[in-house]
């Protein structure tokens, strides 16, 4: 990373980046392009290991793409927020992310409930019972995280500064 001062360096910290996030972009190789679908997204974590699980149609592109080749690279941001200082001509803008890669996994029948339920937590505080009747014409995989690198922008407007 190039701006090491911006670098978030802690597990907990970057996973809290993530929690914050409701769209993540995956890139699949698409013979030699990055094919990149934002996706809605759950979270589990287990001994500082990360699995990103994702649903959708039971075909499509994506499908058979990872089919080919199941490496994947994602991304996710949050925090935005504009920043200028019309007394210099600055501008720039806040921002949380977190990339990373890592390798899909296509779920088994019995495995898509649990996957299912850990995508909603992320998106509903308290428990929402989703209609089970989706279940068999769902397609859920996950991807487990291999490597992960968060970064943080956060300028202070001069009148901030205190």
């Amino acid at each position: 990373m190039r701006r090491t001062d911006r670098e978030v360096k802690g597990f907990e910290d970057i996973v809290a980046i993530m929690e914050k996030c409701d769209v993540c972009r995956i890139a699949l190789n698409n013979n030699g392009y990055p094919y990149i679908l934002p996706l809605n997204f759950g979270m589990y974590i287990k001994e500082d290991k990360i699995e990103l699980y994702f649903h959708g149609a039971m075909e499509g592109t994506k499908y058979d793409l990872i089919e080919k080749d199941n490496r994947a690279s994602f991304e996710m941001d949050c925090g935005h927020k504009l920043v200028t200082e019309a007394g210099c001509g600055s501008c720039t803008m806040n921002y949380e992310s977190v990339i990373g890669q890592g390798h899909i996994e296509m779920l088994s029948d019995d495995e898509k409930y649990n996957a299912l339920y850990i995508l909603m937590k992320h998106y509903h505080q308290e428990e929402f019972p989703f209609n089970k009747a989706v279940i068999p014409n769902t397609k859920v995989f996950k991807l487990v995280v291999e490597k992960v690198t968060g970064k943080i922008r956060v300028k202070k407007l001069p009148q901030d500064r205190h």
